[in-house]
């Protein structure tokens, strides 16, 4: 029997939908989208379906879609394009302290060729405050790059009220919507974003496939040069079968976004009901109520996740929000910058649900965790002892 599979954070299956609408670009529709004759045609009118499906699940333009080769291909492209395009007005960038590598290692670099940025604080809930935001704003300040929601906890920023600060001053905002996209509503003039990150994986598409919003407007230097592909926004003959795949998954989310949180909401909170039974120490990292509906990290207290992850590798496929390297236990600098006590922080575990999570593999899997991590747990209490 397969392990339960309670990892869709990292990555989803490719929805049955999505992989039918995908073969014929396999098999029978392989022109390139550049050419003015039959094949190229189909295929062509195949990319801008797909545009127009990605907009409509975030309200946007079709004109305004970007396809790209994923999340981080799109925080690149609006982090580095918008220091690019704008330093002869500052060089100056505002983030925060819990952004997905994508963002963060972008952010390091751009340092390291004269950029300032300042990476912001979050409370415990792993919240940006917007008024540390507001106060960290200078007149060399171009852009704000927010993670619209957070991939190891869930935790969902203030990005419309960090939008409206960043107008009152001229600044553009990018969002990292990679894990919020298909989970929840995100509707691009809500938000009030000029740049938003999508990927693919996150949402039942395949891998090697994002897109990027790009608000009308703005600008932005090239990260791929070539030929004027993409509106002459990202060089390079366009992955047809997988923008393809991205759409249909796009209308399909758009379909069933209302239900899909739902369920996924339900599978979740059962999950955390089951194990609120036991005798376990645990606590719950991210914020109660702005967090994704599908996501629960969990931090056992006197454990290591490495430890549990192994023990559970056969059973469940989960997440580990600590790593163990020999004697040395390293802790996400999520966990960190949220200031999870180390005695918990050690043991934290993400478990995601997903469209195909059922109620059976819930409660089967809360039965592996509880026998798993109690043994844990009795056996550091006794030493402690």
């Amino acid at each position: 029997m397969k392990p339960i599979y309670l990892d869709y954070n990292a990555t989803t299956p490719i929805h049955p939908a999505v992989s039918k609408a995908m073969m014929p670009y396999l098999k029978k529709y392989f022109g390139n989208p550049s050419s003015a004759h039959w094949y190229g045609i189909q295929t062509k009118k195949a990319i801008e379906q797909a545009r127009a499906q990605v907009a409509e699940l975030i309200h946007a333009h079709s004109d305004e879609i970007v396809f790209t080769s994923g999340g981080t291909e799109s925080n690149n492209f609006a982090i580095k394009g918008i220091a690019s395009a704008h330093k002869k007005r500052g060089n100056h960038i505002i983030t925060s302290s819990v952004e997905h590598p994508a963002v963060i290692e972008v952010c390091r670099y751009l340092e390291s060729i004269g950029f300032r940025v300042s990476y912001l604080p979050v409370d415990s809930y792993g919240r940006v405050d917007p008024k540390k935001l507001e106060e960290a704003i200078t007149s060399q300040t171009i852009l704000i790059s927010i993670m619209h929601a957070n991939n190891e906890v869930g935790t969902i920023q203030p990005v419309s009220v960090i939008a409206g600060i960043a107008k009152r001053y001229h600044i553009i905002v990018h969002t990292d919507a990679a894990q919020s996209v298909g989970k929840i509503p995100v509707y691009v003039d809500e938000l009030g974003v000029d740049l938003l990150s999508i990927a693919g994986h996150k949402l039942y598409a395949p891998k090697g496939i994002g897109a990027i919003y790009i608000r009308r407007g703005t600008s932005l230097e090239k990260l791929i040069h070539g030929a004027n592909h993409e509106r002459n926004f990202r060089a390079g003959t366009e992955n047809v079968m997988e923008i393809v795949g991205l759409g249909k998954a796009c209308e399909i989310a758009v379909k069933d976004l209302s239900m899909n949180i739902e369920h996924m909401k339900k599978m979740r909170n059962l999950l955390y009901g089951e194990l609120k039974k036991s005798n376990l120490d645990f606590r719950l990292n991210g914020h109660p109520e702005h967090r994704l509906s599908n996501t629960l990290s969990l931090s056992f207290s006197n454990t290591k996740a490495s430890e549990i992850l192994s023990a559970l590798g056969e059973v469940i496929a989960v997440s580990a929000g600590s790593a163990c390297h020999a004697d040395q236990v390293l802790v996400s600098g999520v966990l960190a910058a949220m200031g999870v006590p180390m005695n918990y922080a050690a043991g934290t575990i993400r478990f995601s649900t997903g469209v195909f999570t059922t109620e059976e593999e819930i409660k089967r899997a809360a039965k592996s965790i509880i026998k798993t991590v109690w043994k844990f747990q009795s056996k550091a209490g006794r030493s402690n002892r």
